[in-house]
Order: C-alpha cells, then sequence, then structure tokens
C-alpha cells in the first residue's frame, strides 16, 4: 500500500493553505462553497481522509470502530419524554458496541448530517480503524476514497452490482419478502383490499424494497394497489406518520382500510393520529409497520410489524470489520441477508396474543 496522502498534499494539490484544508473539515461553513468544493476533489482524488488528530492517516491502530447513520429522531417530540423509544438505529448501535467489546475496540458515532455529508464523514473516518455505514447516508466518491484506506461495511440497502461501491462488505435484510408476507396477512387473512402504503420522499432502497414487496403481495391476491405509495411523508417519524394518515382520512372516500407504513416510528403516529379522529383501530382502520421497535409493543393496541434482527445486524458489522483488519483485507466482499419476523398483534386485528412468522434467508 503506497504512503497515506497527508494535509500538505491536500493543500498543494488544491492550491490552498493548509488552514484552509483544516477549515474545511473543521468548519465546513467558514469556507467559500467553490473553495471548499476544491479541496473535496482534490482529496477525494488522492484517497485522504482526515485524521482526528490533525496528524493524516496514521498507520497503527485506533483501537475504535465507527458508525455514520443519519439521525431520524422525532424532532417534534421532547426528548426527556418520547416513551423512552428505542429506533432503529439505537438497537444496531446497541449491537456495535456488544460486539466491539468483545474484540477490544471502543465506538465512535455520527448520527447527524448537519455540517452536510462530507463533515459527518470527517468526523468519524480518520479516528477509526473501520467503519460502518447506512447506505446512501454519505456520497459514493467520498466512501470510496475512504474504503482505499480503511475497512468498510454498508447496511442495508440492496448490493448493486456495478456500482462503484460493490467491493464492500455488505448488511441487509430481507425488506422485500417481510413486507410482501405482511401484506398477504391483510388481504388473504383480514380480507382487506384497501391499503395504503405509506413511504418516504428520501431515495431509500429498503423502503423501496419494502414497497416492492407490498405490490407484489397485493399482485398476487388481485388488489389494486398504485405504482407510487399514497404517501411519501418528507421523514419517517412519528410526525410524518401522523400527516399521512390525516391526509389520507381527508381524500375523498375516506380513509383506507389499512395504512401499511414504511417504518414503526410513522406508524405510531398514524396510529395516534386515527385514534385523536375517533376512528379505532384496527376495526376501522389496521395499521403496520417495520422494524420492530420496543415502542410497537408499548402502543395501544400493539403494533403488528415485521421486526428486523436489528441487533445482529449491528454485531456482523464488527465481526466484518474485525475480520478485514485481523485477516485478509483484499478477500472477495461479503454479502449477508439476514431474515425478518413477522410480529402479528392487535393493531390489524389479530388480538393481544403475538403470533410470529419468520421469513427470509
Amino acid at each position: 500500500m503506497s504512503t497515506a496522502p497527508t494535509v500538505y498534499d491536500v493543500a498543494e494539490r488544491s492550491g490552498v493553505s493548509i488552514a484552509t484544508v483544516s477549515r474545511v473539515y473543521r468548519n465546513p461553513d467558514s469556507v467559500r462553497a467553490q473553495t471548499r468544493e476544491r479541496v473535496l476533489a482534490a482529496a477525494r482524488d488522492l484517497g485522504y481522509v482526515p485524521s482526528g488528530n490533525a496528524r493524516g492517516l496514521a498507520s497503527r491502530s485506533t483501537g475504535v470502530l465507527g458508525l455514520c447513520f443519519p439521525d431520524y429522531a422525532d424532532p417534534d417530540t421532547d426528548a426527556e419524554d418520547d416513551d423512552a423509544a428505542m429506533l432503529y438505529s439505537d438497537q444496531i448501535i446497541r449491537g456495535m458496541e456488544r460486539a466491539a467489546r468483545r474484540h477490544g475496540y471502543a465506538l465512535l458515532i455520527a448520527a447527524s448530517l448537519k455540517g452536510g455529508p462530507e463533515s459527518l464523514v470527517a468526523k468519524v473516518a480518520g479516528r477509526v480503524d473501520g467503519f460502518a455505514v447506512m447506505a446512501r447516508t454519505v456520497p459514493t466518491e467520498e466512501l470510496e476514497g475512504i474504503s482505499r484506506r480503511r475497512p468498510v461495511v454498508m447496511l442495508a440497502g440492496p448490493r448493486e452490482e456495478g456500482d462503484q461501491l460493490d467491493h464492500l462488505d455488505h448488511i441487509e435484510v430481507a425488506n422485500f419478502d417481510g413486507q410482501r408476507e405482511l401484506t398477504r396477512h391483510l388481504v388473504e387473512d383480514h380480507g382487506l383490499r384497501r391499503l395504503a402504503f405509506v413511504g418516504s420522499a428520501e431515495e431509500s432502497p429498503d423502503v423501496e424494497a419494502r414497497f416492492q414487496g407490498f405490490l407484489a403481495a397485493c399482485s398476487a391476491a388481485g388488489v389494486d394497489a398504485p405504482e407510487e405509495p399514497a404517501v411519501r411523508a418528507a421523514m419517517m417519524t412519528q410526525a410524518e406518520g401522523a400527516r399521512a394518515a390525516d391526509a389520507l382520512c381527508d381524500r375523498d372516500g375516506g380513509p383506507p382500510q389499512a395504512l401499511v407504513c414504511a417504518n414503526d416510528q410513522m406508524a405510531v403516529g398514524a396510529l395516534h393520529a386515527l385514534q385523536r379522529r375517533g376512528l379505532a383501530v384496527p376495526d376501522d382502520v389496521a395499521v403496520t409497520g417495520f422494524d420492530g421497535i420496543p415502542l410497537g409493543r408499548l402502543v395501544r393496541p400493539t403494533l403488528t410489524t415485521v421486526r428486523q434482527p436489528m441487533l445482529r445486524m449491528g454485531e456482523e458489522a464488527v465481526e466484518l470489520l474485525v475480520r478485514r483488519l485481523s485477516g485478509t483485507p483484499d478477500a472477495d466482499p461479503v454479502s449477508l441477508m439476514l431474515p425478518v419476523t413477522v410480529a402479528r398483534r392487535a393493531s390489524c386485528g389479530c388480538g393481544p396474543e403475538e403470533r410470529t412468522v419468520a421469513v427470509g434467508a
């Protein structure tokens, strides 16, 4: 492996001072956009990753692994009064922390896109031996440059053949199969035929896979379904789920028989909105989610959902990173497809006793 590029190399390539390069990564808003992009382009070309202590990319181990993901906490929810709910990312963090501890590593987390994606990467990549990143959290070119120097594991989303990042290790869950089975259950076991899928406005490969599973189940049962989700929420939060439910209820023809939400947070928000309108769940409208966060068992009625193995996803990410760090870094990339479980609860009409069905690989 060639000598790692330094901040001096980036400064020379981009024609700016070392101090300017430092400001691009530490305080990007303080640098003119044109200059900032020139510096970042030079860094990408060189494969430079900023060090956490300004020494450049150190060759020795830091004893730290990293995780990058967007913050999907509900902005409209009081942080001290959010039903003690653990979100999808919280469970992955728990899994990573548990496995990292076993291997003698600490975990560094960047959970916000504030300041731009390049700022998010800079907070983590130069301070860790390897890191996991949620699919499409940061630009492909940034990850491509970092992966030349650090092992990177992609979490969620399908592996795209021929994609610039198809050489990275990758972990996903059976999104398509899980959503297809849950939708089949609503149609065949409960006789529901007017279903509305609530997705996200962002280009999420996981949500797209879930929507395709929804469409496949509808098609197999002869149920009409539009080619686009009934509602695309701005963010996958409780507040957006509530807004989606209100919008669907206000449409001509009244609410659908079931709201099939792309995640549990939106489903809980939808459930609360329906109840505020005086609609009974599931008698008037069934509601389902996806993820299996603990909050789904606390709301009333309890939430029918597709439960992801979130703890295992975090643990597997660490195992892959440790394998790269201690083994052969150039070995063929690993792709893991983790199974999911459909948890049938009261919000679809299955009653208080939870019943589960394993789905996927």
